[in-house]
């Protein structure tokens, strides 16, 4: 691991002092003026230090990603955190609690980019928690639990093939397999290899070692900028995660007809592998608006559909399509049932097309368990704190996911964002970070006091 780690006089702006009194209970949300200008001090660091050719690159396990590690590292030494770092690299830092035999409250989130992507993505979350804990230290209060930071490695796929790569090894669930077998596409080199590079530990994570116990979390909350368009579209800055949708990837969607002349051969006898698609793909959409109208959560994508560029042209009937299927809800028996009439619907069209539409195996990552009793409270202390808002489901996958699945109470916070993610336009405004800021020290507050 990198022991570059700038100084307190290195950061972009500094906490303030403690308060001559303490705040009383309940009114940690109501300044946060100066966290709120920490926090943008902060982004400004993280983009000034992972500036791509357009956006900001944080490679997972590379250089921006350890400059965002090393950065809030030098923000919890300033704080007087205590630290910790796992095998895997994941950084986690604590505001002690009085009673450190209570389980803990964690919040956090990724701080790895994809190429030339947003500020916001993941880095949002961790400069939330931190912020958090310096209106901790400013107050002069000490919580009762220990409150905890985690900043996650390597979510984004992006620069290895496999999902949670750092919340999954936190929780000794990241196949022992991926660490050698996923590659860097930039470096070439393995997962093992860039982790034991930067001075973590590969093979203690393949041992399947879990670095975290469910029994000492008591929850663990994620703020997140929405990396979709509906808090723009009803002008509203903060989102209440009601679930995160799991999915089924069909990677290797493949459908067969015949190649044959665009002029000679009539319509009745053709095998035409693009319209037995088209349908094929129209359908979907129809059934993805039958069971919208039911008021079910469903999307649908198809990320990639081609023809074999190697052989096809303007004047040949396609003989071979391929393409993939996204598909997610919050309701993982929906996804099964969605499989079945896809492949029902398959057979049918095929059959009466005389080609043959082979949709593959899937992959199933299951919904992310949202906790009914966080989420409500999350929106109660919205209500009582004026924030206005919106219940939404999460169509991105996140780490609270992998949090949710091991038996952690798991809640989110979406801020409001323009232009979406995964792109350099990401466009999150302060004042709905401030917001989303206030909701997450509200509810942090609020949970440490609960008997």
């Amino acid at each position: 691991m990198s022991a570059d780690v700038p100084s307190v006089s290195a950061l972009p702006a500094s906490v303030p002092p403690s308060s001559s009194a303490p705040v009383p209970a309940g009114a940690l949300c109501v300044d946060l003026g100066p966290e709120t200008a920490l926090a943008a001090s902060l982004f400004d660091r993280l983009r000034a230090g992972s500036r791509g050719e357009q956006g900001v690159t944080r490679a997972s396990y590379g250089q921006g990603e350890q400059m965002a590690h090393d950065l809030m590292r030098a923000l919890g030494r300033d704080l007087a955190l205590e630290e910790r770092i796992d095998a895997a690299g994941n950084l986690y830092l604590t505001l002690p609690g009085t009673d450190r035999a209570l389980p803990a409250i964690m919040t956090g989130s990724h701080l790895d980019s994809v190429p030339d992507g947003g500020n916001y993505d993941g880095a949002a979350g961790v400069v939330a928690g931190m912020a958090m804990l310096a209106r901790w230290r400013r107050a002069g209060r000490q919580p009762r639990r220990d409150i905890t930071v985690m900043g996650v490695r390597a979510e984004e796929l992006s620069w290895f093939p496999a999902p949670y790569i750092g919340s999954r090894a936190a929780w000794g669930l990241l196949e022992a397999e991926a660490l050698d077998q996923c590659v860097r596409p930039d470096t070439g080199r393995t997962l093992a290899e860039h982790m034991a590079e930067a001075g973590f530990e590969p093979d203690r994570i393949r041992r399947g070692e879990p670095q975290l116990r469910a029994a000492d979390i008591a929850c663990f909350l994620e703020l997140h900028i929405e990396q979709g368009p509906i808090l723009v579209q009803e002008a509203l800055p903060v989102g209440v995660v009601t679930g995160i949708r799991g999915n089924l990837r069909y990677k290797h969607c493949r459908v067969m007809g015949v190649y044959g002349h665009a002029g000679a051969e009539p319509r009745r006898s053709r095998r035409d592998a693009v319209l037995a698609t088209a349908e094929f793909l129209n359908r979907l959409e129809a059934l993805w608006i039958a069971y919208e109208e039911q008021g079910l959560d469903l999307v649908c994508t198809i990320g990639q559909c081609y023809t074999d560029s190697k052989v096809h042209t303007m004047t040949k009937i396609p003989g071979e399509t391929r393409f993939t299927m996204d598909i997610r809800s919050q309701d993982n028996d929906l996804l099964l049932r969605i499989d079945h009439e896809l492949r029902a619907l398959a057979g049918e069209i095929g059959g009466r097309r005389n080609v043959t539409i082979d949709l593959g195996g899937y992959t199933n990552a299951k919904p992310g368990p949202i906790a009914p009793a966080l989420r409500d409270r999350l929106a109660r202390l919205a209500d009582r704190h004026g924030i206005a808002h919106k219940q939404m489901a999460s169509g991105a996958g996140h780490d609270s996911a992998v949090f949710g699945v091991n038996g952690v109470p798991t809640a989110m916070i979406f801020v409001r964002n323009e232009h979406g993610s995964h792109n350099p336009h990401e466009a999150m405004e302060m004042e709905d970070f401030a917001l989303g800021l206030k909701l997450l020290v509200a509810a942090v507050e609020d949970i440490d006091a609960d008997s």
